[in-house]
């Protein structure tokens, strides 16, 4: 995969939950769990399973840091 995203988070698809045109995809990264809400068609053309291996990639023109008082 050649893409300009510089965040690119490898992991495995958990749970697809399919509406009338979008799915949410659940990605387990390490500990945590990535949403992405894409389109149906777009599943069907990665062939997106659960258990499937593949990347959350992240692209943002801002990336904010907060710390707790």
């Amino acid at each position: 995969m050649r893409i300009s995203a510089r965040n690119v988070l490898p992991g495995t698809v958990v749970e697809i939950v399919r509406g009338a045109v979008t799915s949410h995809v659940r990605i387990r990264i390490g500990d945590s769990i990535v949403t992405a809400s894409i389109t149906n068609e777009a599943v069907a053309e990665l062939g997106l399973t659960v258990g499937s291996r593949a990347s959350a990639v992240i692209k943002a023109s801002d990336v904010m840091v907060g710390v707790d008082d």
